[in-house]
């Protein structure tokens, strides 16, 4: 499948992508600091820089793109050109790695998905707010 821009189309549309401070991430960490919460952003000192690390109960919250995560990428992905599939492919596939390896590094990793905080926000942040509370206690 061919493009259906131009170059020039294309590098601008790509340059208005955000890998960080994107809507959804800081809608979560404006709440998540109304709330009292205080932690670090993008953690370039964790393999795969976390969105939001809370470093003394060692947690990290990954706040992921459906497109860019592959969120049921299974159902969507043939629709995609080969290019685009093989990105999203090796995205997960990466996200994989670095959770595995934050893991044996002894953090508990969350990811919380685009279209779940567009559509139930509270939710997402009682999620992230009762597992920081299971493990201030353990």
């Amino acid at each position: 499948m061919a493009d259906n821009m131009t170059p020039e189309q294309r590098r601008l549309t790509m340059s208005r992508i955000r890998g960080r401070d994107t809507k959804v991430e800081l809608l979560v960490r404006k709440e998540l600091h109304r709330r009292g919460y205080r932690y670090r952003v993008n953690a370039a000192w964790l393999v795969g820089k976390p969105d939001i690390v809370f470093t003394r109960i060692r947690l990290a919250v990954f706040v992921d793109g459906d497109f860019w995560h592959g969120w049921k990428f299974d159902q969507w992905s043939e629709k995609l050109a080969p290019y685009w599939r093989d990105k999203i492919a090796g995205n997960m596939a990466r996200d994989h790695r670095h959770m595995v390896r934050l893991r044996r590094e002894g953090w508990t990793v969350m990811r919380v998905w685009e279209h779940d905080v567009e559509k139930n926000f509270a939710r997402c942040i009682e999620r992230i707010e009762q597992k920081a509370a299971q493990l201030r206690q353990t």
